[in-house]
């Protein structure tokens, strides 16, 4: 007999196909919510979950009873409680790799949209206000040549580096992160404590997860030790940042710009000032969002479920215990 698969969020048909084959699959209509009533009686007889965006809660479980696997198409987990799947003897897989590369393309769009002041200026152009040759008052920050602060050194924070360093002759920090002794000798990258990585960084980019260690890791005290002409960069969660201390370091000058992808609240609030804001470059949280990637990451989560409902190793396990 099949085992059961709920599948909320996009796939191709390709891959539907593949676990149809394999599997009897209940794909959950958009916008519906995981956990809607509707919903009870196909989670009751399922022994996996695919989907993004997945919200799971201990009452969510508890009508799930079959359960053994949840594949995320995502590599951040923030939403699934962890620790009460390891209790069930869930497994949890997500999808890091295919995604590093495509996240560290949008952080260096925002180190270079900010420094340059692109999309300041390309409104300005659209306005029509661009009349005669511009002066000092829209210039922008070299690139090449300046310190890049990477607080986070995993595989994102890695590649963003290489790009910085290799591509543009950056000097690379990194702190919150164990020592790499290959990534210092391939890049001359030196470690820092954080206190002393912001206060000689030209450009801090934070590639962190979110965890209760990170929350609101930068705050006001952190971006009073920034340099004045300093920009700032989240590519990791909106939590990882105290939103009102940034805003507040925006507009009284105390840091110099902002290129962000994540947000406290996501989408972002219309009564947010972040997107008005000339020296904000404000992104609808794009990290990995482009055909290939995304692709690349659905077939990774159904690679993981098809494994594990299968009964072999899953690629990508978060809670690696139940598997040892």
């Amino acid at each position: 007999m099949k085992k059961r698969l709920v599948v909320q969020g996009r796939l191709s048909d390709a891959q539907l196909d593949t676990l149809n084959d394999l599997f009897k699959v209940d794909v959950l209509p958009k916008p519906t919510a995981l956990d809607a009533p509707e919903n009870r009686a196909v989670l009751a007889g399922a022994q996996g979950i695919i989907g993004s965006g997945l919200a799971i809660t201990p009452t969510l479980l508890d009508a799930a009873p079959e359960l053994e696997v949840i594949a995320t198409i995502s590599v951040g987990y923030d939403n699934i409680p962890v620790e009460e799947l390891t209790r069930r003897g869930i497994m949890l897989c997500n999808t890091p790799d295919v995604l590093t590369e495509t996240t560290a393309d949008t952080g260096f769009t925002l180190i270079m949209a900010t420094a340059r002041r692109a999309v300041e200026l390309a409104e300005w152009v659209k306005a029509g206000h661009w009349q005669a040759s511009i002066g000092p008052d829209r210039f922008g920050s070299d690139i090449h040549g300046k310190t890049l602060g990477m607080v986070g050194f995993g595989r994102i924070g890695q590649a963003v580096a290489r790009r910085g360093a290799l591509g543009f002759g950056m000097q690379v920090l990194y702190s919150n992160a164990s020592p790499k002794p290959a990534l210092e000798n391939e890049l001359g990258a030196q470690r820092r404590e954080l206190d002393e990585l912001l206060a000689e960084a030209d450009f801090v980019c934070v590639t962190v997860p979110l965890t209760a260690d990170t929350e609101r890791l930068i705050g006001a005290r952190e971006f009073a030790r920034m340099k004045p002409s300093g920009i700032f960069i989240n590519i990791a969660r909106g939590k990882v940042v105290d939103e009102h201390a940034l805003i507040h370091a925006l507009e009284n000058g105390v840091i110099h710009a902002a290129g962000l992808d994540v947000f406290e609240q996501e989408p972002l609030s219309v009564s947010s000032p972040l997107p008005k804001m000339p020296n904000v470059v404000a992104l609808p949280h794009i990290g990995s969002a482009t055909h290939e990637t995304r692709d690349a990451m659905a077939q990774r989560a159904v690679d993981n479920i098809r494994l594990a409902l299968q009964g072999e190793r899953p690629i990508s396990l978060v809670n690696e215990e139940l598997w040892k």
